[in-house]
């Protein structure tokens, strides 16, 4: 029988890193999500997008390597490569494992040593579209997509799920045994809030300020509903510079968040955001603001704790939502895609793994959206099928704030500077003008080296 799944050791040492792999640190450059009908006429001219329905014709070994800090995530890609290693007795797929490091230095390390792999779950899409590392997917593959994310009007990665939606995950034995009832309204999530503070058995909210990046999860929901409601083009205008982090226009959303974090458990700039889920299942806490990956990691903490979830509006009543197709995905490299017989192979096995039997237990493993045309093949509960009529009924839907492309991509680490800031404005050590200042300071220092809209940093200019 053709072998198993092939595990090949690091020779190399990984460096760690601020980020251990909760999300991208960048976001998609010069990109924009169009209809994948739109996308397979761009692509119609160029040779090396072109289809490549005939499957490898000689014996074939592809290299793959992929973020394996999430237990259910490499339990199910793992699975995933050893059935098409069963199934193809001309490929074999070999996993080098990351053993749960930093993904990001992981796969800067494999490169830097000349051991780039053949197919790779890319986060820094845009770092190695311009370092021209990645080849452009044939649009036999876009095409089994509902959207992809472009550079230039072609695509390079193969979504392995929608955006990761954020909205509140809460306590519903404590809900139910309260009278608590899900927020229609802004207002009415605050009022929420209060009444659970009055009642003094738990914290309304948990917050895992630890971690600079989970931050963003309710950082996001306050720019969307103030900076965003009032200019869509406001990172735009920034690089121009005909907006400033001083303008109001920003001001309110740290304004926003200061309303919501007074909620939040005392000491909750040194929580990390591990810990949350025990505030959650321990009655320490009555709610969380995060993303559906909590789904799985609280029915591991507690099988028995019955959850609930719910979005919370903008204060102007829109629904303003996470979610549509990620940058991040299976992306084929450059070098082995000059390789026939590899970008054949490379080809069947992105194919494979978006099959709906196959893919439908990896987004039922992680409680992610799936991002393909063909249903797949899962089981969804009942909170689950909440998000996604979310969702589809909300007023926008859309990337988080530094997952935005073109000339709304922040500049690298920026993001971070902002929710140091943000902590320090929160905890009261700084006032909200001189955070704002230094904002627009460090601002101004980045966009000398990175500005999409003129160019810099691109290798435009």
């Amino acid at each position: 029988m053709k072998r198993r799944l092939i595990s090949i050791m690091m020779a190399t040492s990984i460096v760690a890193s601020l980020l251990a792999g909760c999300g991208s640190s960048g976001a998609a450059q010069q990109a924009s999500a169009t209809d994948t009908t739109e996308k397979a006429q761009e692509n119609d001219s160029a040779a090396q997008t072109e289809s490549t329905a005939e499957t490898a014709k000689n014996p074939v070994e592809l290299t793959f390597i992929f973020a394996d800090g999430d237990e259910g995530a490499k339990a199910s890609i793992n699975a995933i490569v050893n059935d098409f290693n069963d199934q193809h007795e001309n490929i074999t797929v070999t996993v080098e494992p990351g053993n749960g490091g930093t993904y990001s230095e992981f796969l800067k390390t494999k490169d830097s040593v000349g051991e780039f792999p053949d197919v790779m779950e890319m986060r820094d899409t845009a770092t190695y579209v311009r370092a021209d590392k990645l080849a452009p997917l044939s649009d036999e593959i876009v095409s089994l997509f509902t959207s992809a994310i472009s550079f230039g009007g072609k695509v390079y990665t193969a979504p392995m799920s929608a955006n990761n939606t954020m909205g509140v995950v809460y306590n519903k034995a404590y809900f139910d045994a309260n009278g608590l009832t899900e927020p229609k309204t802004y207002d009415d999530f605050i009022a929420l809030c209060e009444k659970i503070k009055e009642l003094g058995d738990m914290d309304p909210l948990v917050v895992g300020g630890g971690d600079l990046w989970h931050m963003g999860f309710i950082f996001d929901k306050a720019y969307k509903a103030t900076t965003m409601s009032d200019d869509t083009e406001f990172i735009a205008k920034c690089y121009e510079g005909k907006a400033s982090f001083l303008d109001d226009t920003f001001k309110n959303s740290f304004l926003e968040m200061q309303d919501i974090m007074q909620y939040a458990q005392e000491g909750w700039g040194s929580t990390a955001d591990a810990q949350i889920t025990t505030f959650l299942v321990n009655d320490m806490a009555a709610m969380i603001y995060s993303g559906t990956h909590m789904f799985s990691t609280i029915e591991e903490a507690d099988p028995d704790f019955e959850y609930g979830w719910f979005p919370v509006p903008s204060p102007d009543g829109k629904l303003r939502m996470v979610g549509g197709g990620s940058v991040t995905g299976l992306a084929i490299s450059k070098e082995s895609a000059a390789d026939p017989d590899k970008l054949a192979a490379s080809e069947e096995f992105i194919k494979f793994f978006f099959a709906p039997e196959n893919y439908g237990k990896y987004c039922e493993t992680l409680n992610f959206t799936p991002t393909t045309v063909a249903e797949p093949v899962m089981q969804m509960s009942d909170v689950y099928q909440e998000v996604l009529d979310a969702v589809a009924s909300a007023d926008t839907v859309g990337p988080m704030w530094n997952g935005e492309a073109d000339t709304k991509e922040l500049p690298p680490d920026f993001r971070n500077f902002v929710y140091k800031e943000l902590i320090e404005y929160l905890q009261g050590t700084v006032s909200l003008d001189d955070a704002c200042s230094e904002i627009q300071k460090t601002w101004d220092v980045s966009i000398q080296s990175f500005n999409p809209v003129t160019g810099v940093g691109l290798g435009t200019e």
